[in-house]
C-alpha cells in the first residue's frame, strides 16, 4: 500500500511538473508575440537602399605607403599620435598579383604553393 501511494503521488507531481512546462512555454510565446508587435515594421521598398547615380561602386586597387612619423626630441606615446597613422597614395603603383599563379590561393588548398 505505501509502495501504491508513493507511486500516486509520483504521477501526480509528474502530471503537475508538465503543466508548469506547457504554461512556461505559452507565456514564452505570448512574450515573444508581444515584443514582435512593438518593434518597428520592415522598410517599405521606396526606403530600401538604391544604387548611386553613376552606377554600382566599383572596387579600387591602389598602393598605400604610411606617411613619416614626426621627428622630436622626445618619444611619442600613443595619446599624443593622432588617430590611426596617416597614409597616402605609393609612387609605385604596380599592380601585384592576389594570388600565386597554378595555386588556389588558400592554405592548403592542394595546389604546389609558390616554387
Amino acid at each position: 500500500m505505501d509502495l501504491a501511494a508513493g507511486r500516486g503521488a509520483l504521477g501526480i507531481g509528474l502530471v503537475v511538473a508538465a503543466v508548469v512546462v506547457v504554461a512556461l512555454l505559452i507565456g514564452a510565446f505570448a512574450f515573444g508575440i508581444r515584443i514582435k508587435r512593438r518593434e518597428l515594421p520592415p522598410p517599405r521598398p521606396d526606403e530600401q537602399p538604391h544604387l548611386p547615380d553613376g552606377g554600382p561602386v566599383r572596387e579600387t586597387m591602389e598602393n598605400r605607403e604610411p606617411d613619416e612619423m614626426p621627428r622630436s626630441e622626445q618619444r611619442l606615446l600613443p595619446h599624443e599620435v593622432h588617430g590611426n597613422m596617416p597614409s597616402r597614395t605609393a609612387a609605385a603603383q604596380g599592380s601585384r598579383p592576389r594570388w600565386s599563379k597554378g595555386s588556389s590561393g588558400s592554405f592548403g588548398g592542394g595546389g604546389p604553393g609558390s616554387h
